[in-house]
């Protein structure tokens, strides 16, 4: 078997993934792409692995057998982001990356003001109006 093939296949893959993750502003997507950078090193892995298998004569197959530990840890990280995806779904109405940098907390204002650690902020009050009797 030629080498060249699957690493070429797999450069290939890795580059779309990659430009998903960069380009892409629905989570989804960007999950998507990442799975495909994972399955992507798992095609080198099992490639390489065969390949030096034939060489050396070796039934170790080492390749496969992290192959299956990237599968593994690739459907627990699915499982978590997904779950992460909807849950902020749900929250804000959108899975838009760019929309989620509003969800980080702000840090203390520049006068130590009611966004200082360890106040508490009241709610704002609506104004009274005395009623003529």
């Amino acid at each position: 078997m030629h080498l060249a093939y699957p690493v070429v296949l797999s450069v290939l893959l890795f580059c779309t993934g990659l430009y998903g993750v960069l380009a892409r502003r629905n989570a989804i997507l960007v999950l998507m792409s990442v799975e495909l950078m994972l399955n992507a090193v798992n095609l080198n892995l099992v490639a390489f692995d065969v390949w030096l298998s034939e060489a050396a004569r070796d039934t170790l197959h080492s390749g496969q057998a992290l192959t299956l530990f990237t599968i593994a840890i690739a459907a627990a990280e699915i499982g978590i982001g997904l779950a992460i995806v909807l849950a902020v779904y749900r929250n804000r109405g959108s899975s838009d990356i760019d929309k989620l940098r509003d969800t980080a907390e702000d840090g203390p204002g520049p006068d130590g003001g009611p966004d200082a650690p360890g106040t508490r902020a009241t709610p704002a009050t609506a104004p009274t109006t005395e009623a003529a009797a």
